[in-house]
């Protein structure tokens, strides 16, 4: 099999008995996203809006857009290589631009839902506002911030193409009270591989970075969203999981700097 996060395929197939042949370039073609990279934010109705009619017009519309494409880019060259040197197939994925509301090949597009992965389209869907709502609303400030919603996103790509996504959503109808849990490991992994992509690109981090990264999964995280809504949290209902998990993984990523690390579903073996 090699190296790289190919070995995920294995993992599923302990997991769940299936044959990791039949995983390697598997793409999920089911109707369900790949997970957002945190719980619903407070969103604004309206009408949609477009950063531009292509996405290179939406690259470049502000700085925030060209720095989402620029990491984009930068995850696109450290996992292509990964998948080339395994001889699995790989397929990159599309950055969606929208404000407020907008259409994707799992739906409808709306704020309230936050940056997510649509595993139908193999798009990652940001809404222009959001960068925003990590500023003034959680406190999520800093560059590496932002890079790490798109990483994370790109994690759910991953996790698409090796087809364990998919092998989750199966168990998850079969085991319908395990739903929320099995959700929060997806979701971990998918920190855990926005940290390998740091690790491998230190050259564009800089003092502070790892930190503002590590201060956004914390204040994602289900136990601190709730807290923040006026809730009491509840694990049983967590689906991204807590944040102390949350930074527990992203830090596994960025401390190694290998995929193979980044095996959330140990446990179940």
């Amino acid at each position: 099999m090699g190296c790289g996060t190919i070995v995920i395929a294995l993992i599923a197939a302990a997991v769940f008995g299936v044959n990791p042949l039949q995983l390697l370039g598997a793409l999920d073609q089911g109707g369900l996203t790949g997970g957002s990279v945190g719980g619903a934010l407070p969103g604004q109705s309206g009408p949609a809006q477009s950063g531009g009619s292509s996405t290179t017009e939406s690259c470049t519309v502000d700085q925030a857009s060209r720095q989402s494409c620029n990491a984009l880019s930068s995850l696109n060259k450290t996992w292509e290589p990964i998948f080339q040197q395994a001889g699995a197939q790989f397929s990159r994925p599309k950055l969606v631009f929208y404000a407020q509301q907008g259409q994707s090949g799992c739906g409808a597009a709306q704020s309230a839902m936050g940056p997510f992965y649509c595993p139908s389209d193999n798009g990652i869907y940001l809404d222009t506002d959001f960068y925003r709502q990590m500023d003034q609303q959680l406190g999520a400030t800093g560059a590496f911030a932002r890079d790490y919603v798109i990483a994370h996103e790109y994690g759910h790509h991953i996790q698409s193409l090796t087809g364990i996504s998919d092998q989750v959503r199966q168990l998850q109808q079969r085991n319908p009270s395990q739903a929320n849990s099995l959700s929060v490991r997806l979701e971990l992994q998918a920190d855990c591989y926005a940290g390998v992509w740091a690790a491998r690109n230190r050259d564009r981090l800089e003092p502070g970075d790892m930190e503002s990264g590590l201060n956004a999964a914390h204040q994602i995280g289900d136990d601190t969203l709730m807290k923040g809504a006026g809730q009491r949290p509840v694990e049983a209902a967590f689906t991204h999981g807590s944040s102390a998990q949350r930074m527990q993984w992203l830090r596994k990523g960025l401390e190694t700097g290998n995929e193979d690390a980044c095996d959330t579903f140990a446990d179940l073996r």
